[in-house]
């Protein structure tokens, strides 16, 4: 039991590097095509059928690309298709929820000055989220709305605002903003699997078979690919934000995350234009710098201690089990002594620091308790906390002290 935490967080540690590998070759080919296709020109000797060309210069040779609008007269030899990157992103990412915010609810998903939820709800709440966000899009995209782009996005735009409040609501600030970006996530991958394959496999399957592919799957595809475009830099954001309290511990947090939305909408205009016109439209930069000042003032003003201290509640079953083992009350002295100067309410390690890092409170025997495998590893397991240059005395006995409470709570629990 005592490798148990070590071993859950590599795999934690190794899930989140999948994910992050998987996200980085989607964004790449997603970002290169839509700049590709806003590149093309025409040419006089393009073949029928193709809409435009496009010449590129990379790694020390010249590629030459030729779109058509809806396919070619015959099917290739060679297709690749790109899909993966967009599955494994998505399937990495639920994995590593799931690893996170419903394994480790109690601590990270759960916030019970919010909403009085047992795990199991939280769970369903958090899954069952980012299954109906999709049909309610998807259904959206189907309707008359699906021929009216800007109405589209600004009604899924109000979509977002509305999850947004919803999540900060219920969860705590960090589960809060990823769960909203897992929710637009979940859209942009949906997109791929039951939009944009299925459609380009009907186009397949037409050439196959001597047909003339319908135009209309080809929209179809665009409008979603185009959605996914200007949603991928929010997302971005929302999957970070979570070390970031400015971001997920402020009042309005939730208006955060929705504006957050708009600066990608403005950051993708302008590469969009530039890529088709060669000159970008810089008042896209002016509106982005004034959102991003707004959302600073925002977290700031008016000042509200997101951290101040509760009314007493009950112990989770969580709790209970540490704050009962052996050796908690050393434990928790040590956490006392070289870590709520920081992890506190109201830090007073610095005038600077203003909010505890990553949001954890280590205060209350009940906050130690709650946060009990997040201190071994971090200064039990490991030396990552305190920092070197941080005042403090833990000393290689204190370490100690924090590894045997644990580990005695972990065997009381089998």
């Amino acid at each position: 039991m005592y490798d148990l935490a070590s071993i859950w967080d590599w795999v934690g540690f190794s899930v989140r590097w999948l994910h992050v590998i998987t996200a980085m070759a989607w964004i790449g080919a997603s970002f290169y095509f839509i700049a590709l296709d806003l590149m093309l020109k025409p040419a006089a000797d393009m073949p029928e059928g193709a809409h435009g060309e496009e010449w590129e210069v990379h790694g020390g040779g010249f590629y030459h690309t030729t779109k058509y609008l809806v396919a070619p007269e015959r099917m290739p030899e060679h297709l690749t298709w790109h899909k993966w990157q967009s599955y494994a992103t998505w399937l990495s990412g639920a994995a590593l929820l799931m690893i996170i915010y419903w394994i480790g609810g109690e601590i990270f998903l759960l916030d019970p000055t919010k909403a009085d939820l047992a795990l199991w709800q939280g769970i369903l709440i958090s899954g069952g989220s980012l299954a109906i966000g999709w049909l309610a899009y998807d259904f959206l995209c189907k309707s008359p709305l699906g021929g009216r782009p800007t109405v589209l996005m600004l009604l899924l735009f109000a979509i977002l605002v509305a999850m947004s409040w919803g999540y900060s609501q219920i969860f705590t600030g960090r589960a809060a903003l990823l769960h909203l970006g897992a929710f637009t996530a979940t859209i942009m991958t949906a997109n791929v699997f039951f939009q944009i394959m299925p459609n380009q496999r009907i186009v397949v399957e037409d050439l196959k078979a001597g047909r003339k592919p319908d135009p209309k799957y080809g929209k179809i595809a665009k409008l979603r690919s185009t959605h996914n475009n200007y949603l991928t830099l929010p997302v971005v954001f929302l999957m970070l934000s979570n070390h970031y309290p400015l971001a997920f511990a402020t009042e309005y947090s939730w208006i955060i995350a929705s504006l957050i939305f708009l600066t990608g909408v403005t950051i993708r205009h302008y590469f969009n234009t530039m890529h088709a016109t060669g000159a970008g439209p810089h008042w896209t930069w002016a509106v982005t710098v004034i959102l991003m000042i707004l959302i600073a003032w925002l977290s700031v003003a008016p000042m509200r201690n997101s951290y101040a201290a509760t009314e007493a509640r009950e112990l989770t079953p969580h709790e209970q089990r540490f704050a009962a083992a052996a050796g908690f009350e050393e434990a928790y002295g040590v956490v006392l002594g070289n870590c709520s100067m920081c992890h506190a309410r109201e830090p007073s390690y610095s005038d600077s620091m203003r909010w505890p890092p990553k949001g954890v409170v280590l205060e209350t025997e009940q906050d130690v308790a709650r946060y009990a495998e997040q201190i071994f590893l971090q200064a039990g397991a490991s030396r990552a906390m305190p920092p070197p240059n941080a005042v403090s005395t833990m000393t290689e006995e204190n370490r100690a002290a924090i590894v045997a409470w644990y580990r005695e709570a972990t065997r009381r629990n089998d």
